[in-house]
């Protein structure tokens, strides 16, 4: 809350998604209480049936543009908005939906559903970024509760947030995990993806999978070398790659020039 008395608006909005990252939010629990004491909550459908009209301070975006009405919906969130974030890898990669940007969508859309004909989508589903002008992302699938409370509370005092850009690697090393790449031959995503999970996989003696996206500076190319060199085919390393952020740049480029090698 400003000196005076001023609370910021904050709406939350949900394109094509599984609400994992709004559950995030909500499960911040007496921490969200306190959060919410500095903020008026003018729109979360997940959270309140209250409805504030913009144009609000802060807007969340979780899910990614999958439909011409996302289209269209997106640019109005955007206009209503001094700053927009995205969260989770939906909104910030495409999603999990995002794995139908390599097939044919219209057959995709006859197998699954008994009347086509009554379903209108694009043929991508892409992140917000592609649409409109995004002030920061959040990743995760889904995201780490505590970065949001951090993100937001940052962005309320105008700060830069304290958000890591470093590997899982880091953080197996902190947790004293064996690093599995190196003393099994395992295939792992950890030296490519932002830290987050808290080295949750390796942590169960199981590779990274990728859920936070690329890290800064992703070096996939080179990580898809040492997988093969240790005996990982290359549909298995595509499958790797392709799974919450197949979308995101990094990984959708070294998905698609290992099949090429």
């Amino acid at each position: 809350m400003s000196s005076n008395g001023y609370k910021p608006k904050v709406a939350v909005f949900k394109f094509a998604s599984c609400d994992g990252c709004q559950l995030s939010l909500l499960d911040c629990e007496d921490e969200l209480l306190a959060v919410a004491a500095a903020i008026e909550i003018c729109y979360f459908p997940e959270a309140t049936r209250k409805v504030v009209k913009g144009p609000y301070d802060i807007a969340l975006v979780e899910g990614s543009v999958t439909t011409h009405h996302d289209a269209q919906r997106i640019q109005q969130v955007r206009r209503s908005a001094k700053t927009l974030i995205t969260i989770g890898a939906c909104a910030t990669a495409g999603g999990v939906q995002a794995l139908r940007n390599w097939q044919d969508s219209a057959e995709m859309v006859r197998t699954v559903y008994a009347k086509p004909d009554f379903i209108s989508t694009l043929k991508m589903s892409t992140p917000i970024a592609e649409h409109v002008p995004v002030d920061f992302e959040l990743r995760g699938c889904p995201v780490q509760k505590y970065h949001l409370i951090e993100l937001i509370t940052a962005t309320l005092i105008g700060r830069k947030p304290n958000i890591p850009a470093y590997s899982v690697c880091m953080e197996c090393k902190r947790n004293g995990n064996l690093c599995i790449a190196v003393a099994q031959g395992e295939p792992c995503l950890g030296p490519v993806t932002q830290a987050g999970c808290g080295a949750l996989c390796p942590a169960f003696n199981r590779g990274c999978y990728g859920c936070f996206g690329p890290m800064e500076s992703a070096n996939a190319e080179a990580l898809t070398g040492v997988m093969l060199r240790n005996g990982s085919t290359k549909d298995e390393i595509q499958r790797n790659f392709r799974t919450y952020n197949a979308w995101a740049w990094q990984f959708r480029q070294a998905s698609e020039e290992v099949e090429k090698r």
